[in-house]
């Protein structure tokens, strides 16, 4: 993959951007998909000069768009010094070949692009694993452009199939060779991930994770609640590999949070199969936090651009909170009309001041809640450490300190349930807690104790 990001010696290279206007998209989606592709190549170390849209009733095989556009455009090009040209829609490998022998400069689609980002953002094993999967097989179809010029290889002993293989297929076979390597990696990689969510799920811990549009502040609320350090940046793609922490909300409650990628409109089909390891923790979540970045002018499409990646990736239909983002921008609440209308038991914050963060945690701490059960206990005071224990682990709901045994209505994970077994009044929560109880308990405690 030919970089944007140039060596400090080199200028930053300027970029020319190209969209297309078919029947199927009114003028202001093609904008509005520009400054986004704008902002990837912002991202990309570019600099972005100019852009142009064709109308046009479906693409020209040739060229994508038509060839005496493509000559106007090419003209624009090289009165700007333009260096790279960026398409915001995917080119065949035979569309770019012609495009660069019209523009005589490098052509590069959306999908290249974003690739070109994830390449540089990558920092785990696994992370650098899932880019270069998704590399090769944009790569493999495309060969012929690079080894074109190269003859065939002269036969000869211990090469009886005649002149031999074409540098291009001899290419062609080391990446699927390599293609085959990679995947059996993440085959190993998606066993140790099983393995590490099993072991999370030894304690019961609830997994919710974060999702939503590229840049919409997902990562800014994940370290504003959890008190990580991920990476946070105003760019596009700023967090590619995943991170999961515990939260621990007001109630007691323990949440496995973990932040993901960020979606965004055309994400190339390819890529999302090579991250299927990463994703894997947005699959198995219990809870999705669908960050949405309500000041956008596009947060609406944003939203159904995030939920068409979630069906791709099968996570379609999982209990979501709706979290409104960037509530800081807004002077008026009232912004949150049309949201609420559709997401009534929608949220909105500000990850950046922590605005909301209450109402947040309690809608967690709600949704959350089914895993607990709802307990009464009745512990001796002298069992100082016992009644802490209940404070730390469990969600107290009601308290009684009056007389010799301390009772309490609690809600404990279950797994919990064998530290409090012998101070447990009954385990039928409807009942209210009558005094006979208190003295089985305290029956039954003594009986332990003896």
């Amino acid at each position: 993959m030919k970089a944007l990001i140039t060596t400090g010696t080199q200028r930053t290279e300027r970029v020319f951007l190209i969209g297309a206007e078919f029947k199927s998209r009114s003028s202001w989606e093609v904008r509005d998909s520009l400054d986004e592709l704008a902002q990837l190549a912002t991202t990309a170390g570019g600099k972005v000069v100019g852009d142009g849209v064709q109308k046009l009733e479906a693409p020209v095989g040739a060229t994508f768009i038509g060839t005496g556009k493509a000559v106007q455009f090419a003209e624009q090009c090289q009165a700007q010094d333009v260096d790279t040209v960026i398409f915001d829609d995917e080119l065949s490998p035979a569309q770019s070949r012609n495009l660069e022998k019209i523009f005589v400069c490098k052509v590069l689609d959306r999908t290249a692009l974003i690739l070109d980002i994830f390449a540089h953002r990558a920092r785990t094993r696994e992370g650098k694993l899932q880019v270069e999967l998704a590399l090769l097989h944009h790569l493999l179809p495309r060969l012929t452009r690079y080894w074109s010029h190269l003859s065939r290889q002269k036969g000869g002993i211990g090469m009886r199939g005649g002149e031999g293989e074409t540098q291009l297929e001899t290419d062609r076979r080391r990446v699927q060779e390599r293609i085959r390597k990679i995947t059996g990696e993440l085959v190993v990689v998606q066993r140790q991930r099983s393995t590490q969510r099993q072991g999370r799920q030894r304690n019961l811990w609830p997994l919710a994770s974060i999702v939503g549009y590229t840049n919409a502040g997902k990562s800014t609320l994940f370290n504003a609640l959890t008190g990580a350090r991920v990476l946070v940046e105003d760019k596009l793609f700023a967090t590619l590999d995943p991170t999961t922490r515990r939260l621990r909300l007001p109630t007691n409650q323990n949440v496995l949070l973990s932040d993901t990628v960020g979606f965004i409109r055309k994400l190339p089909h390819r890529l999302v199969e090579a991250f299927k390891a990463t994703l894997e923790e947005v699959v198995q979540a219990d809870l999705l936090l669908h960050v949405v970045d309500v000041s956008h002018p596009q947060a609406e499409e944003q939203i159904l651009a995030v939920n068409t990646v979630l069906e791709e990736i099968g996570a379609a239909g999982k209990p979501t909170l709706m979290v409104f983002n960037k509530m800081d921008r807004f002077e008026k609440p009232e912004v949150l009309g049309k949201f609420r209308e559709r997401f009534p038991q929608g949220v909105g914050i500000s990850a950046k001041t922590g605005a909301g963060f209450d109402a947040l945690e309690a809608e967690l701490g709600t949704l959350l809640r089914p895993i607990r059960r709802l307990l009464k206990l009745a512990i001796p005071h002298d069992a100082s450490a016992v009644i802490a224990r209940l404070h730390e682990v469990g969600q107290v709901v009601e308290r009684d300190y009056a007389g010799e045994w301390a009772c309490f209505q609690a809600r404990i994970p279950p797994y919990l349930l064998p530290e409090f077994e012998k101070y447990i009044v009954t385990k039928d929560a409807s009942d209210e807690f009558h005094p006979h109880q208190r003295h089985g308990a305290q029956r039954k405690a003594a009986g332990a104790a003896g």
